[in-house]
């Protein structure tokens, strides 16, 4: 008898309503419970998830549960960024990434504490180049004042076709 494969759910990446802030905030508090993120959990999660600035915000969703959110504020930076724990190593946080990217069309930039060494990598690894290094106001999950880096995305595909026109 061959063996068969168990069939996937599709994972589909669409704009957050406000009907989905609840299951937003469930899958971010599994993201806090393994990573601290956010460091201190706020007293609304769900206004957190839409600081003032914000334009877009996008979850990545699968059999109606959703396993990841990103942001973008009006002024090109990604906010708000997490994978559900039980939902990493699928390429979800690229998937977001790249949403956020073509919904901005241009360069786009965000900050990472030096803590979130998996998200480094997948910075780095994507092409995106760390422009500063500074200390943050709030504090990481040693208390000390947070470090954070800086980094820039790499031009999109038709930006570079465009390059040479």
């Amino acid at each position: 008898m061959p063996f068969a494969r168990p069939r996937l759910a599709r994972v589909e990446i669409h704009p957050r309503t406000p009907a989905d802030l609840d299951a937003c905030v469930e899958a971010l508090a599994a993201v806090h419970a393994a990573d601290r993120y956010p460091v201190d959990w706020p007293a609304d999660p769900a206004r957190w998830l839409t600081p003032d600035g914000v334009i877009g915000a996008w979850i990545a969703v699968e059999d109606g549960a959703v396993l990841g959110h990103v942001a973008l504020t009006r002024d090109m930076e990604v906010t708000r960024l997490y994978v559900a724990p039980a939902a990493r190593g699928r390429g979800l946080a690229a998937r977001l990434l790249g949403t956020v990217r073509s919904a901005a069309r241009g360069p786009v930039r965000l900050e990472v504490s030096a803590e979130g060494r998996a998200a480094i990598a997948l910075y780095e690894r994507s092409g995106w180049r760390r422009t500063a290094t500074t200390r943050a106001t709030w504090r990481d999950t040693t208390g000390e004042p947070a470090v954070l880096h800086h980094y820039v995305s790499p031009p999109a595909q038709e930006d570079n076709e465009n390059s040479f026109l």
